[in-house]
């Protein structure tokens, strides 16, 4: 599939660096090839992944999910050319959330350093900075683009509305949206999201598609139609929630954060599971019936 607008293809699941920082270089290598060779070349990764990790250094772990990234990436160029590379910026340990000019203008050149990298195929905004004036954050995101710094560009955690009033002042267009989605959180569906990314064309990265491990780990109603959902197409109730969120009419990438070879190698088999309408209503209106007072 094609990441948004542009003629760059990426797989139909990608793979999370919030973990990464915990790896050493060789570990990190064989986590990265694993998650290539499972059809996961969008790897999406974040400037503040890696902080409350190291209490003992002065930056308390913030970059270092990059920092290692990068390790891997000088270690093996060649991985370069097979992944499309992702990260975010706009979330410090103080403000906490800055996307002005000069902040997210530094913050880029930051990413750029500790991934060993010139550019990124996509830059995305963390969260909305509500103190910082729509106008001014475009600024930065258009000088990204026109340097070559960034390909694309997205927002995390935003409100459609807000996505509405960046883009109002954007020279290219919002590439990407990336909101928490998955069956146990449906808030996109019915939150305008879901029909923004298809009204655009924008693609929709999905983050905690197993709901901070609830999905596997805990017993409920909707697990329970997942877990016959994946009885049908032979695998797990995790592979199923996966499938679930690619189910939907907008063109969604769960980013799985598993930092477990085996686990990211059977995340994988989400993409070729194309559940059917009644299997996607059946997660839906499960949801929904235990939502309900």
């Amino acid at each position: 599939m094609k990441l948004g607008h542009s003629d760059i293809t990426v797989g139909k699941v990608a793979f999370g660096c919030w973990r990464f920082a915990q790896h050493n270089v060789d570990m990190g290598d064989r986590i990265i090839r694993t998650a290539l060779d499972a059809g996961m070349n969008l790897i999406d990764t974040a400037d503040i992944y890696g902080l409350g990790e190291f209490p003992d250094r002065e930056d308390n772990g913030f970059g270092q999910a990059e920092a290692r990234l990068g390790e891997v990436l000088a270690a093996a160029p060649s991985l370069r050319k097979q992944m499309v590379l992702a990260t975010k910026g706009g979330i410090d340990a103080v403000r906490p959330y800055d996307s002005s000019y000069r902040y997210i203008m530094a913050a880029m050149d930051a990413s750029l350093e500790r991934l060993q990298t010139d550019y990124v195929d996509l830059y995305q905004i963390h969260r909305p900075d509500l103190t910082t004036p729509m106008d001014e954050t475009a600024r930065a995101l258009n000088e990204l683009v026109e340097s070559g710094k960034t390909r694309l560009i997205g927002v995390s955690n935003f409100t459609v509305a807000q996505t509405h009033a960046l883009q109002q002042y954007l020279d290219h267009p919002i590439a990407t949206l990336q909101p928490e989605f998955s069956a146990l959180m449906q808030d996109p569906i019915t939150d305008g999201t879901l029909d923004y990314a298809s009204a655009t064309g924008a693609t929709v990265m999905a983050w905690s598609p197993l709901t901070r491990g609830q999905i596997p780990l805990e017993k409920g109603p909707v697990q329970t139609v997942l877990d016959e959902i994946g009885l049908r197409y032979g695998t797990t109730r995790s592979v199923a929630a996966l499938a679930f969120t690619r189910a939907h009419a907008a063109n969604v990438i769960p980013i799985i954060g598993t930092q477990t070879p085996t686990r990211i190698t059977e995340s994988g088999y989400a993409a070729q599971i194309n559940l059917t309408g009644r299997e996607f209503y059946d997660v839906v209106e499960t949801y929904r019936s235990e939502a309900m007072p």
